[in-house]
């Protein structure tokens, strides 16, 4: 009997996996379950740790689950990896059915046909190589014909590669012309050339940071939150990354502690709900609270006169 309920809990698992299009009623009459079952599994997977969402009115789990990342850590492929052995398996026997299957894996797991085509595939591929290169020898390169942001020209652009960032669909560099760090985007590269000069300014490069609330910055200052109920909730709900930074503090409260490249988005976060959150520091953060107070009290005046 344990058995049986096992392997239902594993089903509904593998079906609400990156679930999409599966409805309760779809996912109940496949299993063989009730709507009762189905909230009590649902339960369940959520007091073991996992991550579960309601997206587009289906439920899925979310591979950043505790469990899926160090599975995924142990068996999954990167996307430049994924893009190599689908390569193969498109270059293999059409009618073999191992193929086939193979090709099916690749394409639902990894949404191999959201890339570019074949031959971008490729020049992409070849190009994070060279940078992979230039930045492990730590060597200076030339991003060929790279394109302005409004595509209206285009210049080689010599460089110190330091970061891949963005699953390699930009890398971070520091430009020895403009004696500043930039994000460059692969899709804007025609070509790279790895030089034999080694890197010059390595005490000057700087890392780009994106925090949970998605500003970025080379640098980042330091945010501590203790949240009740509902803000820990609208906090999980709207931004799934800050999962893992939040720890139990007492009855019904929770710690929230983490570094932020913008008091702007935090700021938007703590001031909409202000009754259930208290501010903990850094001293940075609460002057910039005080400030944006005191202007929202200005123009409260100015608009009622």
């Amino acid at each position: 009997m344990r058995h049986d309920k096992l392997e239902r809990e594993l089903d509904m698992m593998l079906m609400l996996t990156g679930n999409r299009t599966h409805t309760i009623e779809q996912v109940c009459e496949r299993l063989s379950i009730s709507r009762r079952n189905f909230y009590y599994y649902i339960e369940f997977f959520r007091d073991c740790g996992f991550f579960v969402d309601k997206v587009n009115g289906c439920y899925t789990i979310d591979r950043n689950s505790p469990f899926y990342k160090k599975l995924l850590d142990r068996v999954s492929f990167t996307e430049e990896e994924a893009i190599v052995m689908q390569r193969l398996v498109n270059s293999a026997d059409e009618k073999n059915a191992l193929i086939e299957r193979l090709r099916q894996k690749l394409a639902s797991f990894y949404d191999l046909d959201i890339l570019a085509p074949e031959q971008v595939s490729e020049a992409q591929a070849r190009i994070v190589s060279q940078l992979h290169h230039a930045i492990k020898y730590k060597q200076m390169c030339v991003l060929r014909s790279y394109s302005s942001p409004h595509g209206q020209s285009s210049r080689d652009r010599l460089v110190e590669p330091f970061l891949l960032m963005n699953s390699n669909r930009e890398v971070r560099c520091f430009e020895p012309a403009s004696n500043m760090n930039k994000t460059f985007k692969l899709a804007r590269m025609n070509s790279v050339d790895v030089l034999d000069d080694h890197w010059l300014h390595e005490s000057e490069h700087r890392q780009m940071h994106t925090d949970i609330f998605m500003f970025s910055d080379d640098r980042q200052m330091p945010v501590t939150l203790r949240l009740g109920t509902l803000a820990c909730n609208v906090l999980k709900e709207e931004y799934p990354a800050a999962r893992t930074l939040i720890r139990p503090d007492g009855d019904r409260h929770w710690l929230l502690q983490l570094n932020v490249c913008s008091y702007a988005g935090v700021g938007r976060f703590v001031l909409g709900l202000f009754e259930d959150i208290e501010v903990l520091g850094d001293d940075g953060f609460l002057k910039y609270l005080d400030n944006r107070i005191r202007n929202l009290q200005t123009y409260i005046k100015q608009e009622t006169i």
